[in-house]
């Protein structure tokens, strides 16, 4: 049984307030992982290393001047088919929540899994997402 939006409607408007394109089905993930450039894959949860750790990383890392083209979110618990769709995409990654994978032309190009957010604070997510969008995200050089 989905989680109710009224519990995780905050959760949701943390990443929608930094302006996440909420997915949820799983076409609109496919949709989403066919456009070209990158997109920044958030698995949302109600978990206390989403409120703590994993979002404010995120917000934190938005500063970076290098950033995705799209910042994207399925809530795991709630958006059950988005999210199963999602983990599709994140594979061979075992699934998790939260989870952030960044996704450049419709490849998986760098994953941060749970185990790793749960040991690291906001700070230290925000320099790791930080350092994939400078690998990641910069234009192709064509020549």
């Amino acid at each position: 049984m989905p989680y109710s939006e009224m519990l995780i409607a905050p959760m949701r408007g943390e990443l929608s307030a930094l302006g996440a394109k909420e997915l949820k089905s799983a076409r609109a993930v496919d949709e989403q992982l066919q456009q070209p450039g990158t997109t920044l894959l958030v698995v949302n949860s109600v978990c206390g290393c989403a409120a703590g750790r994993a979002r404010p990383g995120i917000a934190i890392s938005l500063n970076n001047k290098v950033k995705p083209d799209t910042l994207a979110t399925v809530f795991a618990g709630a958006d059950i088919e988005a999210t199963a769709r999602a983990r599709e995409h994140l594979a061979p990654y075992p699934p998790s929540s939260p989870a952030i994978g960044l996704f450049r032309d419709g490849k998986l190009v760098w994953m941060l899994e749970r185990w790793q957010i749960e040991g690291s604070d906001a700070p230290t997510i925000a320099r790791q997402l930080s350092q994939a969008f400078d690998q990641h995200c910069q234009a192709v050089q064509t020549a």
